[in-house]
């Protein structure tokens, strides 16, 4: 289903878009709000990350937004509910991303039928291995979700197979080693990595850790089919407010 819409998406563009926020941050009010604004300035999907107290991908922009947004109350069923909101509420494909130790504590089974019962694609859960991951592959399977798995530069080739051969969806690109908010090399480099993703599937790429700008977005068409801005919306947010963002995702096309 994910699949289908976005090879449905890039007939019509030669890149999409996908933004992150976290879930509560800085209220679910303002998270509704950034989420109007992303839709209404033409974004493709949106990533809707849980906030967990040990975000390990992530760098200290979203590592602070998640201690926010649990320090402000936020909760996995809170999480939920607002996810029914916003995809009754908009047109596009909503995702969560979290870590296992979310998933274990509520109930793999449980949560995926939370995530039907919400509308949701799939989920990115970057801390399982699919060897770790059975149960979640079947009860993503069962209720017909993309589980998303991650590529990163230091992946084998073999291993890029062996990821793919389990995702659905897309695959999740990361530019580089390391954690999120992180400034990336948009070089060769990077161009040689991303050619070998492309060889390892057929399923969409999507790109990931340091896009902030249009130059970055240019620079991955014909490269990738999603370019994926996080960090940086979260820092206007807390820069300029919730008012900027739509005006900036127009500015990265």
């Amino acid at each position: 289903m994910l699949e289908s819409y976005l090879r449905s998406r890039l007939k019509e563009k030669e890149i999409l878009l996908m933004t992150h926020i976290v879930l509560g941050y800085p209220t679910f009010e303002d998270a509704f709000r950034i989420i109007e604004s992303m839709v209404e300035a033409g974004v493709d999907l949106i990533e809707l990350q849980i906030p967990f107290s040990e975000p390990i991908a992530d760098g200290p922009v979203i590592l602070h937004a998640n201690q926010k947004s649990l320090a402000g109350g936020a909760t996995v069923q809170k999480c939920i509910d607002f996810a029914q909101k916003v995809t009754e509420t908009f047109d596009i494909p909503f995702l969560f991303m979290s870590y296992y130790n979310i998933l274990f504590k509520y109930g793999i089974d449980r949560f995926a039928a939370a995530m039907a019962r919400s509308d949701l694609y799939g989920a990115i859960v970057p801390d399982l291995p699919p060897e770790e991951g059975q149960d979640f592959l079947e009860a993503m399977q069962n209720k017909r979700l993309a589980p998303i798995f991650i590529f990163s530069p230091t992946t084998p080739d073999e291993r890029m197979k062996y990821l793919a051969s389990f995702g659905k969806g897309f695959i999740y690109c990361v530019a580089r080693k390391g954690v999120t908010g992180v400034d990336t090399d948009f070089s060769k480099q990077l161009e040689k990595y991303l050619a070998r993703c492309r060889k390892a599937t057929d399923l969409p790429l999507a790109l990931g850790f340091g896009v902030k700008e249009k130059a970055d977005v240019e620079f991955l068409i014909g490269k990738v089919d999603i370019a994926v801005i996080g960090s940086q919306t979260i820092r206007l947010v807390d820069k300029e407010g919730v008012g900027v963002i739509g005006e900036f995702i127009k500015s990265l096309r």
